[in-house]
């Protein structure tokens, strides 16, 4: 075949510039030559910069350890610049959590003693539920305010720690002196005592320290009180019982079931010992809520977990009954970390499913030159990634400002017990259906039928810091005058509101119809509907700029995190995907001089493209001879009476060797005059 008349057959210039394809392979380093000899290199010894290496490189080195020790210092930086404010909020919350039980308790053991608990053991019993972690928070953070008021401490006992009475004596003895001393401080006591030495398990070593530091108060802490044996349980008490008037004792027991249950175990002899009050952690659940709430509605966030990862997120949270510390290590550990390590390092630049339909846009836009300087100039690509990164943030910024906004609405207007919370509305918002949800139809449906006591109360909770352009200070405004000036009425109701219909009665051929109407309404009660139009729509228009689809944002990859494994999914090679691609639209990586990009079929086309692209529209099983003359039909249709038959028949019979050596298309055993296909896209 000649080349130069196949080139001619396509209008193709001979330039090859004009036909570069988009992927270049260009190593940084040249290897050496075929053949040649590698240099040797000198082995030294690499024990000194390993310690610093260590330091520097905080994170495994990514790219088969390929990676500079400056791109891996960065990835550990940003991780921790990123955690850490997240780490102060989530431990905020949970001290705002354990604030009040804590300050119960603790007053609880400061104003019991066994003369106001009729000699009986101050106790408390402390319900914790799910959230097992809480009693571990509630315990330290009392042993620390003890400690700093010098009244005493808490001693933690387990139940793995307590196989026997001696042993449960040895282990509170020796927590209760290294609570203050230390380990040494408690070898040094044993040592260092007067008199007769003791045995470990006395309580007279505990007797002499409570003397010894002026405790006032000793809280034994029973953390999983349920797992103790109820007969060691009862010795136990037993015994600190008759020490009440030399130890200052308060038991503190945690229940993860129910005080009933757990006092039904006991014997009513043990029950008899203990006295208190019964305290109540708030659950797992509303703990979880309220950190995520915290990491995605964060004025000030520069990345957010997507719809995906929330929902994985919130499932385990819910099937497997995690504690607020599990949630954030699962955070931490699958979303944060994963995501500083697959897009934090400069090496491999910015990558983004949406780049190709971003430069669709803007050829569609009339923007050639943008998409040409996108794709040559590194330095431009990296201006407009960081621009569209900084306002795909505030994007999202907003997106969580109007869950926020939807969320205060639906506190005032949904009834009942079940409540809608923020992580609910986030998943819908993060999947763009928020906006045509039904939970956003009935809000503003019942805000319609506010009266004015309930529009006054809603529109004081909104926030203050909404988009000037929903007038929202100027319906404020109005409606604080339209009040003002009906005070001495019954509160105004809108047209809408089921007061404001009235049921008509009529009598037709001695049968009763009855209608429902719209009762006359007076001139306030026609303004105030006025009002509450305005505030709807206002709301309406707000929510459908802002509650956008987060995927189709630019370069949403850098600060929405929504991938299972970001490294697979944007770095693995798709060569079919590629390979489809490249034969359904051949133009995405040709570069072509005439119109022929705008249409779907053309000779300007390779003949593998234009073949395949007849393929796709044919069944299970394709004549030749229909396929032939469909192809044949391309070229005729362009080139006229002038095209070549022998030329064009030397394409077909070039692009169906293409074809079958894809694995497309094979020889049909039915009908000889056929080809089966193999492959279908996407498949």
């Amino acid at each position: 075949m000649d080349p130069e008349g196949l080139e001619d057959a396509l209008d193709l210039s001979r330039d090859r510039s004009q036909n570069q394809g988009v992927y270049i392979y260009q190593p940084v380093k040249p290897g050496k030559a075929t053949g040649e000899r590698p240099s040797k290199r000198r082995k030294v010894s690499s024990t000194n910069n390993q310690g610093q290496r260590s330091d520097v490189q905080c994170f495994v080195p990514l790219l088969n350890g390929e990676e500079n020790a400056e791109s891996s210092q960065l990835r550990h930086e940003t991780y921790k610049q990123l955690w850490s404010a997240q780490e102060h909020k989530i431990q905020a919350i949970l001290e705002d959590v354990d604030a009040g039980v804590l300050a119960d308790v603790l007053s609880f053991v400061r104003e019991n003693s066994p003369e106001t608990c009729n000699g009986c053991i101050p106790t408390g019993l402390v319900t914790v539920g799910s959230n097992v972690s809480s009693l571990s928070r509630l315990l330290s953070r009392l042993n620390d305010q003890l400690l700093a008021s010098g009244e005493g401490g808490v001693v933690v006992l387990e139940s793995g720690d307590a196989p026997n009475l001696k042993s449960s004596l040895k282990n509170i003895i020796r927590a209760a002196i290294t609570n203050t001393e230390g380990n040494d401080g408690y070898q040094k006591f044993l040592t260092d005592r007067a008199g007769p030495r003791l045995l470990g398990y006395d309580l007279d070593l505990l007797n002499d320290y409570v003397q010894r530091k002026g405790t006032k108060k000793l809280v034994l802490a029973l953390r999983d009180s349920e797992a103790f044996d109820p007969g060691l349980l009862m010795d136990l008490l037993s015994l600190f019982k008759s020490w009440l008037d030399r130890i200052p004792f308060t038991v503190l027991l945690g229940i993860s079931t129910s005080v009933e249950l757990f006092e039904g175990r006991l014997p009513r002899a043990c029950v008899s010992l203990l006295q208190g009050k019964h305290f109540e952690v708030q659950e797992a659940g509303n703990c979880v809520d309220r950190i995520y709430e915290s990491l995605q509605t964060d004025p000030q966030g520069k990345l957010w977990l997507g719809r995906n990862v929330t929902s994985t997120l919130l499932e385990k949270t819910h099937d497997y009954f995690q504690t607020p510390e599990a949630f954030s290590r699962m955070v931490k550990t699958s979303a944060i970390i994963p995501h500083v390590s697959a897009f934090s390092f400069a090496d491999l630049g910015f990558q983004s499913n949406r780049g190709d339909r971003f430069c669709e846009d803007l050829l569609e836009a009339g923007s050639p030159d943008d998409v040409r300087s996108l794709l040559e100039n590194d330095e431009y690509l990296l201006q407009e990634a960081l621009s569209h990164v900084s306002a795909g943030q505030q994007s999202m910024q907003q997106i969580f400002q109007a869950v926020l906004v939807i969320h205060t609405c639906i506190q005032h207007t949904q009834q009942g017990s079940k409540k809608t919370n923020v992580s609910d509305l986030s998943v819908r918002a993060l999947s763009g259906e928020l906006n045509d949800s039904q939970v956003a139809d009935d809000m503003l449906a019942t805000v319609r039928t506010f009266d004015s006591e309930k529009l006054g109360l809603l529109l004081d909770s909104l926030p203050k810091t909404l988009p000037a352009v929903l007038a929202l200070e100027d319906i404020r405004a109005d409606f604080a005058t339209l009040v003002e000036a009906n005070a001495e009425f019954e509160p105004l109701r809108s047209e809408y509101n089921i007061n404001s219909s009235v049921v008509k009665t009529t009598v037709v051929q001695q049968r009763i119809l009855l209608s429902k109407g719209k009762a006359n309404l007076s001139e306030q009660d026609i303004e105030y509907t006025r009002i509450v139009d305005r505030l709807v729509g206002a709301l309406q228009e707000y929510l459908t700029e802002t509650l956008i689809q987060p995927q189709e944002l630019f370069m949403h990859e850098a600060f929405l995190f929504d991938l299972r494994n970001p490294l697979k999914e944007n770095f693995t090679p798709r060569p079919r995907f590629a390979l489809e691609r490249a034969l359904a639209n051949p133009f995405d990586y040709l570069i072509s001089s005439t119109d022929a990009s705008g249409a779907r079929i053309s000779a300007k086309q390779p003949a593998t493209a234009i073949l395949y692209q007849l393929y796709l529209e044919s069944g299970a099983l394709v004549n030749i001879h229909d396929l032939w003359q469909a192809f044949y039909g391309v070229f005729e249709g362009d080139q006229g009476n002038t095209c070549d038959d022998r030329m064009i028949m030397s394409l077909f019979y070039g692009a169906l060797s293409d074809l079958k050596s894809f694995g497309m298309v094979k020889n049909s055993r039915k009908k000889t005059d056929h080809l089966a296909k193999s492959a279908w896209m996407g498949l």
